[in-house]
Parts: C-alpha cells; structure tokens; sequence
C-alpha cells in the first residue's frame, strides 16, 4: 500500500464532520462568560467535534480585538482532542492581516477567511483579499461563501485563482443554492467543500460534501454529529421533518439569538445576553425550543445504537496535535 492510500486509511474518518460555530457566552452585564465557554467547549471535545472561534455565530464583529484574542489564548490553553478554527472577518485588510499574524503564534489549527464585508468586491478584488489572507496564514484555511451578510457571492473566477494556494484547504458554502455549490464543485475540484446550512445537509450530502460548519451542534453536539453522519451515510428517513423543523426554529430570528436563548433556558450557559444589535427580545415568548429540544433528545435517544453513532464515537476525533501536522495537501488527499 503507498504512503498516500496509508494516509487516507488511518485520517479519512478521523477527520471532524463537524465544525460547531461556537457562540460567545456572555453574562448580562455584557462581559465575557468564560466559565460557561471552558464549559462548551469540553461538551464539543466530548462530542468529538471541531470548534470554530469568533464567527458571525460566536458575534465576532461585535467583540473587541482584546476580547478575540483573550477567548482564543483561552481556549488554546485548554487540553482538548479536537482541532481549533479561528475566524478572520471584516473589510479592513491590515486589520486581518494583523489578526492572522496574532494566531500565527498561537496553538491553533485552521482559519476561516470570510467574504470582505460591505465592500461588495468582484472578482478581481475577492481574488486579491483572499491571496493576501492566505499568503500570510501559517495554517490551512476554509473559505467562507456566505451572501446573506456580504452581499455578494465568491465568484467561481476568483475561487478558481485561489484554490491551488497551499493554504486553500475549503470552502464553507452557505448561499443556501444547491446550484451555487454544484458549480463550485464542477469549476473549483481543488477544494473541499462544507455546508454553512443545517438543514441542508441531506441535501448537500448527495452533492459530495465533506462535512457541516453547524449552528445547531452548540445545543445539540451529539445530535447534530449523528446527524450528518447520517446524511453523508444517506440514511435520511429519519431526519424529515424532524431536523429541518428543528433547524428552522433555530433560525426563526436572526442568529445566534434562538440558540444562546436556548441554551440559556438549558442552563447550558448564565444568560441569553448579546451583544447589540442583536439582543433577546426579538423572539417571541412563545418561540418553542424547549419542545423542538425534546424532539431531538428522543430522536439521538432512538438513534443511539445506530452503527454511526458508535462509529464515530470511536473515530471521528483528529486530534488537535495532529490536525496541527496535517498539510493542507493532505488535506485535500483525506478528503479526496
């Protein structure tokens, strides 16, 4: 058997097939709760997913540049068997490029380079912020596709230019268009591809992708493991309509203020409190989640000895230290 095909074998299933956005806990005098985030994320670690630090989940743009970093040491000085992602987003090149020169220092593991925002840049000028991110990182990174906040899609054009760079490992599709991802996938076959949408994920499975970048894993790590184990086994019978019932009244209002309330009424962490604009009292007292909540403990319940779960249970973890020595070219070969 050849180094390659040995590789494959022994990293193939190790590798997360789920990355948790994970939120930004905060008590309600608006400081950082890191209690209740030493303590999700051990419950990530124990679900053997990765954790993605400051994204627009994690309220990232509404935390200050002191704050990021203090949450990041935090998190590396942690023992944990998962690999840690750190988000670089805004529209203030220098800014990032400082930002990734930080982490370039610290025991982390990849990044997540999103869309410039605001800015609506074309091709040209995706391709050059995207180069210059990646030029300056010391770790493989996931693109980020997301419309919804940037306004304007990564043009295939650009990501053509940029998905032989040797820290160009994914991208995180979250436009929500099957087609959108399709095309990437037919123009762009360098890159892995990642769903940026729960409730797509059966959907996008059949389209060949590696894994999901998941909201809905902060409340339910377990569940939302075997979820998309499911989905990459095609084993969906199970998951309509309960998941994308689930998913949608995650998302009833902007997120991540569905989930932190939540989470908050589980105990799961001090307070529902964000940072504005965003805040609570935008959803409805009569939101439902607790209900939506029991449904998934009973579905991982029914779903417990099913042979993924206990598969990935054993096997799913890359370790932190060895995401850390894995190459963005090997990468690419485990996924392959």
């Amino acid at each position: 058997m050849n180094q390659k095909k040995s590789i494959e074998n022994q990293l193939f299933t190790d590798r997360p097939l789920v990355w948790t956005a994970l939120i930004t806990p905060l008590f309600a005098n608006d400081e950082i709760d890191y209690v209740s985030l030493r303590n999700l994320v051990l419950q990530q670690n124990a679900a053997h997913n990765g954790i993605l630090l400051l994204g627009s989940t994690g309220e990232g743009l509404a935390l200050t540049a002191q704050e990021h970093l203090s949450i990041v040491k935090y998190v590396c000085a942690m023992t944990l068997q998962v690999p840690l992602m750190v988000a670089v987003g805004g529209y203030n090149l220098n800014e990032q490029l400082a930002w990734i020169e930080e982490c370039n220092q610290l025991p982390i593991n990849a990044y997540l380079l999103a869309s410039p925002i605001y800015a609506k840049p074309g091709p040209v000028g995706q391709t050059l912020w995207f180069k210059s991110l990646l030029d300056a990182a010391n770790f493989p990174c996931m693109l980020y596709n997301v419309p919804s906040r940037s306004s304007v899609e990564i043009t295939i054009t650009a990501l053509q230019q940029v998905q032989n760079h040797k820290n160009c490992w994914a991208l995180k599709e979250a436009s929500g268009d099957l087609h959108k991802l399709l095309a990437y996938k037919e123009h762009c076959p360098s890159i892995d591809l990642y769903s940026g949408e729960d409730a797509m994920m059966p959907y996008l499975a059949g389209a060949g992708v590696k894994g999901l970048v998941s909201v809905s894993s902060n409340v339910w790590p377990e569940a939302s493991r075997q979820y998309v184990a499911m989905a990459l086994a095609h084993q969906n019978v199970s998951l309509f309509p309960l998941w994308h019932k689930a998913i949608t009244a995650l998302f009833q209002v902007a997120n991540p203020i569905p989930v932190k309330v939540l989470m908050a009424e589980l105990n799961m962490i001090s307070s529902a409190k964000l940072r504005l604009p965003l805040c609570q009292e935008e959803i409805s007292a009569q939101h439902g989640l607790l209900d939506t909540h029991r449904q998934i403990q009973q579905w991982l319940e029914n779903n417990s000895n099913n042979p993924l779960a206990q598969h990935y249970a054993s096997t799913s973890t890359l370790s932190a230290e060895n995401f850390h020595s894995v190459t963005t070219t090997n990468l690419r070969d485990i996924n392959s």
